[in-house]
């Protein structure tokens, strides 16, 4: 081959014979060879391998599709087999009797403004905060039109994390896209993957809040979010935290927006020619406003109905809501430190989440005038009046003349 290849440049056989340390004469022997379309006999001689054709195919059928390393087949005959023929022989029959398969072909999409963003997590162990290593995550988001870019670090990837980067990336980009593409995390889809797999109902319900559309990528196809795992690759290049070391995290999340924006006036936009925040600019008008004001990150949320009482049922505790959504469904919430409940994606009651208490009630949620479907419940006496300031007033500021008032409006 290096004969043929130098010859085929220009090369005469004189420098060609010097080169390779061979006389002239050998080289115009292979030349003629060459030009005369000669094969080397020793390629149509059986190969080794071929007595075992049939035990290397009972082998690849067995082996389920997906790149192959021939040396466990190999090595898979020589312990079974008894083979003692080399790799080599191995692999030149499996090329031999094994096409390779066709290529498939990849299709090229680029979404319109404001359509899709690709959502991925990156892990960096050890990053210098506040004189300690920390292992820190950074949450990628990237507006697949325009390439903007929004990091949100973060030192779990639990549910609480996972919305809270979502909430701080939708407010680095200035808006929420129509969908967004995801990986098939345990926080987004809790069983199955990719178009088959299962929302988890917490994020399906943040979604709901913030009106996109969860639209997981196929197991094992990490380019089908290729935008967001260039911009994870390039991050460990240029947005790199193992640079410098810093304070806090929030002096980390500082730095990491001024990197991005600083980056963004230099990156072009495939999609339009212009740099990144140009073109981020015109599509940010198209991308749905965040609502006002922000959802608290949570962590769960469940549909509950409300009981006849006007509780709703919630972590093995019970809290009141206002009586007028009794045999109703509302969405329960559990936030840091807290229970919400919703209806209509407003907050209609909030209670001390996690309490040694099991039943938590305000019975404001009872007061009010009924309705056309819910008749009110009858208001306080004065002995329940009496009570609930009793319950209601701090015990250190409890004076004795108020059991005195109990005693007497019991009598």
């Amino acid at each position: 081959m290096t004969i043929k290849v130098l010859e085929e440049r220009g090369a005469t056989g004189a420098e060609i014979a010097r080169l390779l340390g061979v006389s002239e004469g050998a080289v115009r022997y292979h030349v003629r060879r060459m030009k005369a379309g000669a094969t080397d006999g020793r390629s149509a001689q059986p190969q080794k391998a071929e007595g075992y054709a049939t035990a290397i195919e009972h082998w690849r059928q067995s082996m389920a599709d997906g790149p192959l390393n021939l040396a466990v087949p190999h090595s898979w005959l020589v312990a079974e087999h008894g083979y003692d023929g080399s790799l080599r022989s191995v692999q030149r029959f499996w090329n031999r009797t094994y096409p390779a398969p066709r290529i498939r072909a990849r299709r090229r999409v680029e979404t319109p403004p404001g359509a899709q963003v690709q959502v991925d997590w990156a892990h960096f162990p050890g990053v210098n905060i506040g004189n300690e290593a920390v292992d820190m995550l950074a949450l990628h988001m990237v507006l697949s039109h325009s390439r903007k870019e929004a990091i949100v670090w973060a030192r779990s990837r639990d549910m609480l994390s996972w919305v809270a980067c979502h909430l701080g990336c939708f407010q680095r980009l200035g808006g929420v896209a129509a969908t967004a593409r995801i990986d098939n995390e345990k926080t987004a889809i809790s069983k199955g993957a990719g178009a088959w797999g299962v929302i988890n109902p917490t994020y399906r319900a943040f979604a709901n809040t913030l009106k996109f559309r969860v639209d997981a990528c196929p197991p094992r196809q990490p380019q089908a979010k290729g935008k967001v795992e260039r911009r994870v690759r390039d991050q460990r290049h240029g947005i790199d935290p193992y640079a410098s070391s810093f304070a806090t995290i929030e002096e980390l999340q500082a730095w990491t927006d001024e990197e991005i924006a600083a980056r963004d006036q230099r990156r072009r936009c495939p999609a339009t020619g212009t740099a990144v925040s140009e073109a981020w600019a015109a599509e940010k008008r198209l991308l749905t406003p965040l609502p006002d004001p922000l959802p608290v990150p949570f962590d769960v949320a469940v549909r509950r109905k409300v009981g006849i009482d006007g509780l709703v049922s919630f972590e093995g505790r019970q809290y009141s809501v206002p009586f007028r959504l009794i045999g109703q469904t509302a969405e329960v919430r559990g936030i840091a430190g807290a229970v919400q409940v919703l209806k209509n994606c407003e907050v209609v009651a909030e209670h001390p989440r996690g309490t040694a208490a099991r039943l938590l009630i305000d019975q404001t949620h009872y007061d009010g005038p009924s309705d056309d479907r819910v008749i009110a419940p009858p208001p306080l006496g004065r002995m329940g009046r009496r009570v609930q300031e009793l319950i209601e007033a701090p015990v250190a500021h409890r004076a004795i003349e108020t059991y005195h008032l109990l005693a007497e409006v019991a009598r």
